[in-house]
């Protein structure tokens, strides 16, 4: 699940460096506890990085004196990563990154923006038409943008790596601004939104994320190998930038039985 900027409690005001975690304060005055925040600091720079996949987390000793709390809070925080499945923990021998799923899985953990770039990196889209278009009333509903406004809309089928046929049907809109993607988009692999980063220097910052119901149209049955009329799950991400502007919107639409979400939901005790 991507987690967006707003959503994470406490933040630098500086990024988190990947040559080391940040030494930093939990707030016994915040409505979460204090586990809590540990525990999505960590789920943070396990995300960026800081520490990889099969690196060892702080000792116990280490985690109490950077977030100025007890042992008893450091091991409710380890222990929400556990059951996570983000670190694994053994007697003498500490905690333990676990390492993420190979990318050719159809189940992925996403945390964080990184984790979407990540998950994404290996997929190819092949483009059936790029065109620009005016919103109007129907993919004003469909993609949540307002009517009248001109983007850059690029249709075709989505290659997960290592599969020869299409594992979605994808849809791309592209903010005005941005448009000048056309020329490269064709030739490109992995997620957009990176390359409007790169080409224009605005960072996204935020991924808000629908997923409703569907059904498998004719025009797009046969090449996913499923029956027309088939349950399928439209995954909508709408992608803005520091300043609130929606970059990007994508569609993709996917065989239900292909598409797993998940989310754990926990109740705060206290």
């Amino acid at each position: 699940m991507v987690q967006s900027s707003s959503e994470t409690a406490f933040r630098s005001e500086e990024p988190i460096r990947k040559s080391g975690p940040l030494r930093c304060t939990v707030s016994s005055k915040s409505d979460d506890h204090l586990y809590v925040q540990i525990e999505r600091i960590l789920k943070k720079e396990i995300a960026d990085g800081v520490y990889p996949a099969g690196s060892r987390l702080p000792t116990e000793d280490e985690l109490c004196e950077r977030f100025s709390v007890s042992r008893f809070t450091v091991r409710e925080a380890l222990k929400r990563l556990r059951a996570d499945n983000l670190v694994a923990s053994r007697p003498r021998a500490g905690t333990t990154v676990v390492p993420r799923p190979a990318a050719s899985s159809c189940s992925r953990d996403i945390v964080s923006i990184n984790d979407l770039i990540s998950w994404s990196s290996g997929q190819r889209f092949a483009i059936e038409s790029l065109e620009m278009v005016v919103i109007d009333g129907a993919l004003a509903s469909r993609t949540g943008l307002l009517s009248g406004e001109e983007w850059l809309w690029a249709r075709g089928f989505g290659y997960a790596e290592g599969l020869e046929h299409p594992a979605c049907w994808a849809e791309y809109f592209v903010h005005r601004e941005y448009a000048a993607v056309r020329r490269v988009l064709p030739q490109h692999t992995g997620p957009l939104f990176p390359l409007i980063e790169n080409l224009f220097g605005h960072k996204i910052v935020e991924v808000h994320q629908e997923i409703g119901a569907t059904l498998i149209s004719s025009a797009i049955a046969r090449p996913l190998r499923v029956q027309a009329g088939t349950a399928g799950l439209e995954v909508r991400r709408t992608y803005k930038t520091s300043n609130g502007l929606t970059a990007q919107v994508t569609l993709s639409t996917h065989p239900s039985y292909r598409y797993r979400y998940s989310t754990t939901l926990r109740r705060a005790v206290g």
